[in-house]
């Protein structure tokens, strides 16, 4: 099964949190389409059934809803099997880790971090897809 759900985020500089979400959170890339000049027109990483869709900051009409610089609010939550292994990844990776892995009420555990450029992202072993 894949998410219905994209998430689409623009990066200052798109080709380092390309390289980051890959080493950092096991993203893979699945497809990228360069520009001139180190623009990322277009990139899909993917990770297990999800993906993200991202590309360089531009003066387009997406561009003046979204960007790196704080305009949009948005995080990310990423299912993951091992939480503190993958922690141990991105932090390895220079990952900005701003809650440590820590058990949740509602099941498993997660933690927060702060990829380069501002953007939050939360990976933990809760699936609201699981009927448990």
């Amino acid at each position: 099964m894949s998410s219905t759900v994209i998430p689409a985020l623009r990066y200052a500089d798109a080709p380092a949190a390309i390289e980051f979400l890959t080493d950092a959170f096991g993203f893979t890339a699945r497809m990228v389409v360069e520009g001139g000049e180190g623009v990322i027109e277009h990139a899909q990483l993917v990770h297990r059934g999800g993906m993200i869709m991202l590309g360089s900051d531009r003066d387009d009409e997406f561009g003046r809803l979204v960007g790196s610089d704080g305009r949009s609010s948005v995080s990310i939550y990423v299912v993951v099997d091992d939480v503190a292994a993958h922690a141990e990844r991105a932090r390895a990776a220079g990952a900005d880790i701003v809650t440590e892995p820590e058990t949740q009420d509602y099941g498993g555990s997660n933690y927060t971090v702060r990829d380069p450029e501002g953007h939050i992202w939360s990976f933990g072993e809760y699936s609201p897809w699981d009927d448990t």
